[in-house]
């Protein structure tokens, strides 16, 4: 565990891009998943835990009354974890918690918003090869029968094939990594994976800090956040290309021409 304050833009990159090298392979390939946030105090709340009361039981209405009520064409596959991706990606509340492959795509969303330009931000960086040393051994398994670092909903399947079984694998709570489905382009665009936890009480953030080595926390300070949005922009990292559409347009145009002094 770290906790890293960016000196400048080219600090950043250094931070961002700091465990990257595979010496097995000679190449440059992080095994990073990575969050973004517009706000350091902000935790690695589960939209779920968001919606306050008593979530947990009602997750189980959401998800029924999401399958009752949505076109069936629009899942891939009849599993409670395509129903989940598809659900997260059209704003339901769920367990699932939304990170990406891409450190840029973390430093849009830490600092697509400008009215938290006068706070700083935080970039999440967990490692999800060890975390997946935590996870039970029929899932450790299947990653390694099918020689991949990561779950696909497919693979996820394949293993478990319900909420309550997940849970009852083990009697620790643990997190997985999972790549979602292709539903759309901005899906792909974001190169976005979720982690889900057995247990939908358990926050991230307190599983993680029992396993410090598992992730750094890179701080963004709020003085940055100008040239770090200037400068992803002109490196095309936008609302328009990770939100194709004409509603991601119209999020790119009002930021990109709103005064700074905002």
């Amino acid at each position: 565990m770290s906790t890293m304050r960016a000196k400048s833009w080219l600090d950043l990159q250094a931070l961002l891009f700091a465990d990257s090298w595979d010496g097995q392979i000679g190449r440059f390939r992080s095994r990073q998943a990575y969050r973004g946030l517009s706000d350091v105090n902000y935790s690695l709340e589960t939209t779920l835990m968001r919606l306050g009361g008593d979530y947990t039981q009602l997750e189980r209405h959401l998800i029924r009354n999401f399958k009752k009520y949505a076109h069936r064409s629009m899942v891939e596959k009849d599993s409670i974890w395509h129903w989940l991706s598809l659900a997260q990606h059209h704003g339901l509340p769920t367990r699932l918690l939304d990170w990406t492959y891409s450190p840029y795509v973390a430093l849009h969303f830490a600092t697509e918003n400008i009215e938290h330009y006068d706070r700083d931000g935080v970039i999440w960086a967990v490692n999800y090869l060890l975390a997946h040393q935590q996870i039970p051994k029929q899932l450790s398994d299947k990653l390694d029968e099918e020689g991949a670092n990561i779950f696909t909903m497919e693979l996820l399947s394949e293993s478990v094939n319900s909420l309550e079984q997940l849970k009852n694998l083990d009697n620790e709570d643990y997190t997985i990594f999972v790549e979602p489905p292709s539903i759309d382009d901005r899906i792909v665009n974001q190169y976005g994976m979720f982690s889900i936890m057995p247990d939908a009480n358990c926050l991230l953030e307190k599983w993680l800090a029992k396993h410090p080595e598992l992730w750094n926390k890179i701080i963004i300070p709020a003085e940055l956040k100008w040239e770090i949005r200037d400068k992803l922009d002109q490196g095309n990292i936008t609302e328009r290309v990770l939100f194709p559409g004409l509603d991601g347009l119209s999020r790119w145009l009002q930021r990109h021409y709103s005064p700074k002094s905002l």
